[in-house]
Formats: structure tokens, sequence, C-alpha cells
């Protein structure tokens, strides 16, 4: 390793504990004081350190820019991989992964039933954005000049006899999942089907995913798959997890 990286670095590292003089810095990387302010004057050209005051410098903002950014293009599907494995390896029952991007929501992911009856949904169609849990979730989490933009657009055909069909009842609706902290689709987008949606979150707390469990009715009565509902929210909980939430 370069001796001046590996210098650069190492007040890098000494600042994540908090400000420091020159003098302290100086100490640390065992240098004169002139070698470590040409060293710090770099790192401040690149937002990597800042000025704090005449005497101490503490960390710039391009270092929390850099781990915000490294968080985000985490892949979701990979990171929330074994938490939701393990609930369909529980529960049996079939388990999508859903986002958003450009005004439609895809599956990303799925995990078959293992029972006899399986769904037809499959990675990379598109949901359905009135009817179903996952868009319920994610649209719910979008910016209001966004949702506006998007419901103007959006269509309401009526699939089944409990479909939303109309801009006031969804808004209502959203409202109801972003109270609650959950979506259901109860029999909205295909009547033999019900389903239940938790948010996947990333590290400043946005929804980045959503996860959702679908089931038969002729398996699960609509109350049956409600009791499931703590295994829903402790699995997209976990899937935050690693996709660097950190639960308040």
């Amino acid at each position: 390793m370069s001796q001046s990286l590996d210098r650069a670095l190492t007040l890098v590292s000494q600042l994540a504990t908090g400000p420091k003089t020159l003098d302290e810095l100086s100490g640390v990387i065992d240098v004169h004081k002139s070698t470590t302010l040409r060293l710090l004057r770099t790192l401040e050209t690149h937002r990597f350190v800042q000025r704090d005051g005449v005497h101490h410098y503490r960390l710039g903002t391009a270092l929390f820019d850099l781990a915000n950014r490294a968080l985000e293009e985490r892949d979701v599907r990979r990171a929330a991989e074994p938490a939701l494995r393990e609930l369909n390896a529980k529960l049996g029952y079939t388990i999508h992964l859903a986002s958003y991007e450009d005004g439609e929501v895809i599956y990303i992911d799925k995990y078959e039933s293992s029972h006899p009856m399986r769904m037809y949904s499959r990675i990379g169609r598109r949901a359905p954005l009135h009817c179903t849990a996952v868009a319920k979730i994610l649209l719910s989490d979008l910016p209001p000049a966004t949702l506006r933009k998007l419901l103007a657009g959006m269509e309401f055909p009526r699939l089944t006899a409990n479909t939303i069909v109309g801009p006031t009842a969804y808004l209502a609706e959203l409202d109801r999942v972003r109270a609650t902290g959950y979506a259901v689709d109860n029999a909205e987008h295909e009547d033999f089907i019900h389903c239940i949606a938790a948010p996947i979150r990333g590290s400043r707390g946005e929804v980045i995913a959503a996860v959702s469990m679908s089931v038969p009715k002729v398996l699960l009565d609509f109350d049956g798959l409600l009791a499931h509902l703590p295994d829903l929210l402790a699995t997209a909980q976990a899937a935050s997890v690693e996709c660097g939430y950190v639960p308040r």
C-alpha cells in the first residue's frame, strides 16, 4: 500500500472517533505537521475531511454520501433472500418480493408455495397498482407530488367485487397502510386469492421493496391469513436490517 494512502486512511479512521487537532493527527501517523497538513488539505478538497473551527478537523460529507450510496446499491433481492426463504419454508405459502420504478410495480423475486395450489405470477411481471398489496405498500411511501401525478394517470378496473375503483377510496386505503404498517389484498385482484404485504426499508427508512404472502382462500380464510401478519412483519424487519435499515 502507498505510504501516503495508508496515512490518509489512518487520518480518516481517527476522525471517525471525533474531531482532532493537527498536533493529535500528526502524532497518530508520526510525521511532521507539514506532512499531515498536506494530507488533510487533499482530503478536504475531496470532502473527506473538513475543518472544524481554526484548530480542529472532522469527517467530511463525502464519506456519508459514499456510505449511503453503497447501502442503496446493495441488491435488495440478494439481501432479503434469507428472510424470505425462511418464511416460505416455515409456512409454505407463496412469497413475493416487489419493487417500484418509473410508475410500475414489478415482481423481482418469488418463492413458490409448497401446497398443491400455486399462483401463476412470475418474476418480471407487473403488479396492478390499484388492487395488489405490494403496490399499496410501495405507493404509500411515494412523495405526495409523485403520487398525485401517478394517480392522475391510473386506471381502476374492477377485477373482483372487492376491487377499489376510484382515487378517493384508494388514497384512503394508502392512509390506512401508512397508519398500520401493512397492506392487504382481500380478494381484490383475483377473487380466489388474498394477500398481505409489508415494507422492506433502506438505510434512511425509505421503502425500497415490498414482501407479500399470498394464499388461496380455500387453504386459509382471511382471518387465518391475518393471523400470520406477525410472521410477515418480522420477515420484513429482518430483510430491512440486511438492507441497511436501523430499527428505532
